[in-house]
């Protein structure tokens, strides 16, 4: 597809998203009534089988090209004392992904995932929000189209990750700005910050709130201003894969913080997406039960990388292998069916 032509584009594509095919998720769901197991005994892979097969247009579907991207940024309001470590991390992470030394290059190794790392002008940070907005519109597309282009036509599941010092506080920012709320109901350890850090990160997003005002009604101006390449990356990459029929998982609170600008932009937006899982970032679930998202996994997980999302993927093809490859009662001999 085209890359995005300017905001307004993106707008319209936004606007036109395509639909699950209902014929394929009617015919998963009648395959799965035949199956060799009791009703309902798999609980709720049975529902991700048949939400995968309508998006995918295939009653017999497989997750077989599953890929992860892991975009990475710089934010200029981590000079405000916001994140347990140096804003260099970013750039040393980049080369560990690379090098496949961190926590997502083993789980897409166990997932069979293919693994994208997309670095978005590291070493460059974007604004300090509380100061300017993170990102003018020439920045901001071009990190929509990082996303848009990144995720591969052939893939049948997506998965996108992030990195990036600071990027807590960007997406405690952006809920705020999306849902309401004080910002002490946003901001949350992350990395590991101690009190002053927690309180950094409360004035910083009071500061952003306060500098942007009644401009963060606009869900996708509130990306731009508070949020940063890699949330605006991540925005672009899932909208990109709903044009495609790609299901998506959502990784943790960064990525959902991103999601949820697309939700608010666009009712329905995020009907190709599941929740992977619930974050330990406080906030988090505060995203998922305003997008109504059930998370699929509550393991603690805090890392990014797109790591919880990746975890929850096993679940996802294990649910897709049992409804494809399992015997219908006609199939095995076995009387009940």
């Amino acid at each position: 597809m085209p890359q995005l032509a300017d905001l307004n584009d993106f707008r319209r594509r936004l606007a036109a998203l395509p639909g699950p095919d209902a014929g394929a998720a009617a015919a998963a769901r009648a395959r799965d009534a035949t199956l060799t197991k009791p009703p309902g005994a798999l609980g709720r892979m049975e529902a991700i089988a048949e939400w995968y097969c309508g998006w995918r247009g295939d009653p017999r579907a497989r997750v077989a090209r599953p890929q992860i991207v892991v975009f990475a940024a710089d934010h200029g309001v981590a000079a405000r004392g916001v994140s347990a470590f140096p804003a260099d991390v970013t750039a040393q992470m980049v080369a560990n992904f690379r090098a496949g030394g961190a926590a997502i290059n083993q789980i897409a190794a166990v997932l069979g995932a293919r693994l994208d790392v997309a670095a978005l002008d590291v070493g460059r940070p974007t604004a300090d929000f509380t100061a300017a907005p993170a990102m003018d519109d020439g920045a901001f597309l071009a990190a929509l189209n990082a996303g848009w282009q990144a995720v591969d036509p052939e893939a049948d599941l997506l998965i996108p990750g992030e990195m990036g010092i600071g990027n807590t506080t960007a997406a405690a920012a952006l809920g705020a700005a999306l849902l309401g709320g004080a910002p002490g109901d946003w901001v949350g350890r992350g990395t590991g910050v101690d009190d002053s850090g927690l309180a950094a990160k409360a004035a910083a997003v009071a500061a952003g709130l306060a500098r942007h005002g009644a401009a963060l009604a606009d869900p996708l101006e509130a990306l731009r201003r508070v949020g940063g390449r890699e949330l605006a990356a991540m925005a672009g990459a899932i909208v990109a894969a709903r044009a495609r029929r790609i299901p998506v998982i959502l990784d943790g609170f960064i990525a959902t913080a991103a999601a949820a600008a697309l939700e608010k932009a666009q009712p329905g937006a995020l009907d190709h997406c599941l929740a992977g899982h619930a974050s330990a970032e406080q906030a988090h679930r505060r995203l998922l039960d305003a997008l109504g998202k059930a998370p699929l996994l509550d393991l603690g997980m805090r890392l990014g990388e797109g790591s919880g999302a990746a975890t929850a993927a096993l679940v996802v093809k294990a649910a897709l292998a049992c409804h494809s490859g399992m015997a219908t009662f006609a199939e095995a001999g076995v009387s009940g069916g």
